[in-house]
């Protein structure tokens, strides 16, 4: 019970990724605010989640919206603990077919969602005196850049900057600031992927096969647990070796 009496902000927690960091770090005790833009696929989310859990719907990019999740956590649980920035999605297209609303959008979404809520969760845990963890959801798209994702590429690696620096601004409050750069993870995004796509992309990585969300959550909880006291500014890929 690595997360026991903690409170934990998981964004974008309603399907993939996100369900999955919000299962497991509930697992090990933490209490949960689940925050999404989709407000069905959240309810069904939150009955998943064996624990306290406060279901907020938040647009990310919305100033307003992520400061009222943040207090929702202090409000419900008295604390805030742990934050994870992962809400996300693609809108992919080649430089020449994009159009400037999906470069902003996506950018928007995942640089400014999680610019925002380091923020939020650093004003917060400051304020509170809590050595909390904020974990932000890069991408191996932000290391490499991939073709047909310069937004997307462009903003995952906008969040290891961001990261850095935030971790440099607030390590002497005592909380740590880390990213993780998943590579392909078997997802609803990825399933839907053509076949021979698929079987090139899996042709890259090293340990044969493709990851699943509970390995990529199971990195968040060490993050954001005691076991990684001493780390903050990193940034770890989860990837099978695939662009190593």
């Amino acid at each position: 019970m690595l997360l026991q009496n903690k409170t934990s902000v998981v964004t974008g927690g309603a399907r993939g990724i996100g369900l999955a960091t919000a299962q497991e770090l509930a697992a090990h005790g933490s209490n949960i605010v689940l925050a999404d833009l989709d407000a069905a696929a959240l309810g069904r989310a939150a009955e998943t989640l064996q624990t306290n859990v406060v279901k907020v719907v938040c647009d990310v990019t919305s100033p307003g919206d992520v400061d009222a999740l943040v207090a929702a956590a202090v409000d419900s649980f008295g604390s805030l603990d742990v934050m994870v920035n992962n809400a996300g999605f693609t809108r992919d297209a080649t430089m020449r077919k994009m159009t400037e609303s999906d470069f902003d959008d996506v950018v928007s979404v995942h640089l400014k969602g999680a610019w925002l809520g380091t923020r939020a969760a650093a004003d917060v845990m400051r304020r509170l005196g809590t050595a909390g963890s904020i974990i932000n959801v890069s991408s191996i798209s932000g290391k490499v850049g991939m073709p047909g994702q310069t937004n997307y590429s462009a903003a995952k690696a906008g969040i290891v900057g961001l990261t850095k620096a935030a971790a440099k601004e607030l390590g002497f409050a005592g909380i740590r600031v880390n990213a993780i750069q998943p590579g392909i993870i078997r997802t609803d995004m990825v399933e839907s992927l053509r076949p021979e796509i698929l079987d090139q992309k899996l042709s890259e990585i090293p340990l044969a096969r493709f990851g699943e969300p509970g390995e990529v959550a199971s990195v968040v909880l060490f993050l954001a647990s005691g076991m990684s006291s001493y780390m903050t500014g990193t940034v770890l890929e989860i990837t099978g070796g695939r662009h190593a």
